[in-house]
């Protein structure tokens, strides 16, 4: 058993992933978590009526996936600093087989919920560790450049896993997305079986298994990682407001089809995409973040007022396409500099990050609908631009306050 283990150690040790390989793969393990999330919404309806249960029930799929993802990466960042990114990774796809099968032949909707709960879990490996891979192989402007893939993908994906399940449905079941999605897991698998360890022993934590947790409190004691953590959760929040509640704006209240609902989400996928890649450009990190989060209050406040007003679809979508524009620009670069803060500690650190999002979102998704969903709809937006600035504002003080105590130091 040694000399098999010696064996695969010095197999690993040569083996060295491509950059094109990386690209690939982490792009799909970013995008594996909104699909888990995302992709079988379309088929809601007919979930209802398969189960027998009410509207409301089926929905707690959504709310206990999200909140899988949630917590899931509050397991799987500390994990992945201790053990590696690739145990880690292997362990997080071989549950989320598992617990699709579960979906797709579950004989109630209790147990349905419950196995969402699972792959939610499962599906957030994917999402904090793909941050920390590319933490952990880049730096600087180099890191931001490949957050930016990832960024763009996490900010796209939410978008467009509604647009796919939808095509699927076209030619097969609620079951049917299911498949998709346990094919999706099988390819990740054989991926995290090729990926060579990114994070080397040297650099792992030292701490025992109990005791790795406690990184999350290294993590926030550092006021400016909370800081960008709490905005890029407040313009995720704006993210999960316009998921949650454009099915009904623009079907109900604009009076289009499901396709062309569906048109209308792959587009702005597009918004997003392009707001990410175009935040590269910055020289200065920070400032795309104050840049998309001023803009992205400017258009939720218009967005808000064209609702109110009665404003016509093509006004409507203009605006929020600029305000998903304004959130693609800043998702790369806050998680870029929230990152580049808990270098030591990334596998935690991402964790952090990609759960408040994931939780405020699950707060954020019911409450677009209350009473007046126009009206909802643009108080959430409008509400989580201001929190989003103000995080952004006291994160760049932070950073200041840091620096002119180090500059002081050194000057002593």
């Amino acid at each position: 058993m040694k000399q098999i283990q010696k064996t695969w150690q010095g197999y690993s040790a040569k083996r060295h992933n491509s950059a094109f390989f990386l690209f690939v793969f982490l792009s799909m393990l970013t995008a594996f978590g909104p699909f888990v999330t995302d992709m079988y919404l379309p088929s809601l309806p007919s979930m209802t009526q398969y189960f027998g249960t009410s509207i409301s029930m089926v929905q707690l799929g959504l709310t206990f996936s999200m909140l899988g993802l949630a917590s899931g990466q509050l397991v799987f960042g500390p994990l992945s600093d201790k053990y590696g990114r690739r145990v880690p990774l292997l362990a997080s796809m071989v549950l989320f087989l598992f617990s699709t099968l579960g979906c797709i032949f579950s004989p109630n909707i209790e147990l349905f919920v419950l196995l969402r709960f699972v792959q939610g879990v499962a599906g957030a490996g994917g999402i904090v560790i793909s941050r920390s891979i590319a933490t952990d192989k880049f730096k600087g402007q180099n890191l931001a450049k490949a957050l930016a893939v990832v960024a763009a993908i996490n900010g796209i994906a939410p978008v467009a896993a509604p647009v796919l399940g939808g095509a699927v449905l076209k030619v097969t079941t609620w079951r049917g997305v299911f498949a998709v999605l346990l094919a999706l897991g099988l390819v990740l698998l054989g991926a995290c079986v090729h990926f060579n360890e990114s994070l080397s022993h040297a650099k792992r934590s030292r701490e025992s298994l109990w005791k790795s947790f406690y990184l999350f409190k290294q993590v926030l004691r550092n006021r400016k990682f909370v800081f960008y953590v709490l905005q890029t959760a407040f313009a995720q929040g704006i993210l999960f407001g316009y998921i949650a509640s454009s099915p009904f704006i623009i079907q109900e209240h604009y009076g289009f089809s499901p396709f062309a609902f569906s048109l209308f989400f792959a587009v702005n996928a597009v918004a997003i995409g392009t707001g990410a890649a175009v935040s590269a450009k910055f020289k200065r990190l920070e400032n795309a973040v104050l840049a998309s989060c001023a803009g992205a209050l400017v258009c939720g406040a218009a967005v808000m007022g064209v609702l109110l007003t009665g404003a016509g679809i093509w006004v409507f979508e203009g605006i929020l396409f600029a305000m998903l524009f304004m959130l693609g620009l800043g998702f790369t670069s806050a998680t870029a500099l929230a990152m580049d803060c808990v270098r030591n500690q990334a596998g935690t650190g991402s964790a952090v990050l990609g759960a408040g999002g994931f939780l405020l979102g699950s707060v954020v998704s019911p409450l677009v609908g209350m009473g007046n969903i126009l009206l909802s709809t643009g108080i959430v937006f409008v509400f989580c631009a201001v929190c989003s600035g103000a995080c952004a504002l006291l994160a760049r003080g932070a950073g200041s306050v840091r620096n002119k105590a180090r500059q002081s130091s050194i000057s002593i």
